[in-house]
């Protein structure tokens, strides 16, 4: 996991980043396109160890490569816990969910009651 070396200036900052696939233009598509699909399933997870934009590429490029991924939000919480939302085609497990995390060189932390 990345010590926050990656560009972290060490000032904690809170940005909410939307990732896009490509191709996408991030408004609903055509009416009939819309009404041929299954309504997207939301996942959200908390992430450690992001703390800037290059941070939140990666995690969001390895999430983004798992079948079925439509949409990455990430709620960056540089140095903390940051918040990931997963919009897919189908229900994601946690498992694949944080083996892509991992392979992007973070941690999927489990959340605090």
């Amino acid at each position: 996991m990345p010590s926050g070396a990656c560009c972290g200036s060490g000032n904690p900052t809170h940005h909410t980043i939307r990732m896009i696939r490509p191709g996408q233009s991030g408004t609903s598509g055509n009416a009939e396109k819309k009404e041929q699909t299954m309504s997207p399933v939301s996942t959200t997870v908390n992430v450690s160890g992001m703390t800037c934009g290059h941070c939140v590429s990666s995690v969001s490029e390895e999430l983004e490569a798992l079948e079925g991924v439509e949409a990455v939000d990430v709620d960056l919480n540089a140095g903390g816990i940051s918040t990931v939302t997963i919009t897919s085609e189908k229900a994601l497990s946690r498992s694949e969910i944080g083996e892509a995390v991992a392979e992007a060189g973070y941690l999927v932390v489990a959340n605090e009651a």
